[in-house]
Parts: structure tokens; sequence; C-alpha cells
């Protein structure tokens, strides 16, 4: 069976260090050995999600095509993420060098212990969803049948709506 290459959106994130620089590192490892680049959002600040920290991440979204399957691929990832000098904690959500989630691809639904395709928070973070809408805004989401654009426009109207709420 040939090699099969899918478009895949990863989110590289940092808050701690060189914060622009792990994150162009990761784009370089990316592109040496996981596949072809073709599109990167601007890189954007955010607050952290899940937990409290004085630091501020920088994230960016990375179109990328490889012929790599979905868990073959996340094992690449967690070797780039430990290369860049990310150590892995018990707690799930804590500040770090890198972190690379892959957050979807066209259509593809892949469900396993240790990877989620869509990424199964990825409707509720703005902070995803808003460089994913800079490189595929009308993609859909699998799941949801909701475009990523519209799923944007959910969560700012959901945090303004509890911002006034208050």
């Amino acid at each position: 069976m040939p090699n099969v290459s899918n478009k895949y959106v990863l989110l590289t994130g940092s808050d701690l260090g060189n914060r622009e620089g792990n994150l162009e590192l990761a784009l370089e490892l990316i592109s040496k050995r996981i596949g072809d680049v073709l599109q990167m959002s601007d890189v954007m600040e955010s607050e952290p999600w899940g937990f409290e920290s004085d630091t501020q991440f920088l994230n960016q979204a990375i179109l990328v095509q490889t012929v790599l399957q979905p868990q073959t691929l996340l094992q690449e990832i967690l070797k780039i993420e430990q290369e860049i000098g990310r150590v892995r904690k018990e707690t799930q959500w804590v500040s770090r060098i890198i972190d690379i989630d892959i957050l979807c691809t066209k259509q593809l639904i892949h469900h396993t212990d240790e990877l989620t395709v869509p990424h199964k928070h990825l409707h509720k973070r703005s902070f995803a969803l808003t460089p994913l809408c800079q490189l595929v805004p009308n993609w859909t989401h699998p799941l949801l049948r909701k475009t990523y654009r519209q799923l944007l426009l959910e969560v700012i109207e959901s945090t303004n709506a509890h911002a006034t709420q208050r």
C-alpha cells in the first residue's frame, strides 16, 4: 500500500525560556522530521488555559503535509518536544518550554488512549482556534459538523457572555 499524505494542523506553544526561539526550533524540526510545512499562522500571545501562571503563551498553528499516520506523528512530536527540552509532569496543564498538539486534519477522526484527532478540547480554546482559522477557517470539524470559523465565533460569544454576566 503506498504512503498516502495527509494535511494536519499542529499547534505549537511556549511560555518558558526563549518563547520565540522555542517556536522557531519546533518549526524547523517539524519541517525536517514530519513533512512539508505548507502554511503558518501569525505567532499569537495568549493566557494559559486550564491553570494559573505568571507567563503568557506564544502559539502558532502550522499546516503540514506528511505521510505519517496519527500515532507515528504523535511519537515524532514527543521526540521533538523532548529534544527542545520539555519535561513531562504528572500534572497535564503546566508551564512548558514547548508544547506541540495535533489539532485536526481535514476530515480524519482518530481516537486512542494516547491521541484524539480532532483535539478533544479544540472547540473550547480560542488560543487554538484563532491561529487555526488563519489557515483553514472553512474546514469542518468532523464530529461537530461546524466550520472552525463557526466554532471560534461560538467561543468568542461564550467568553463575551461570561464577561458581561459578572
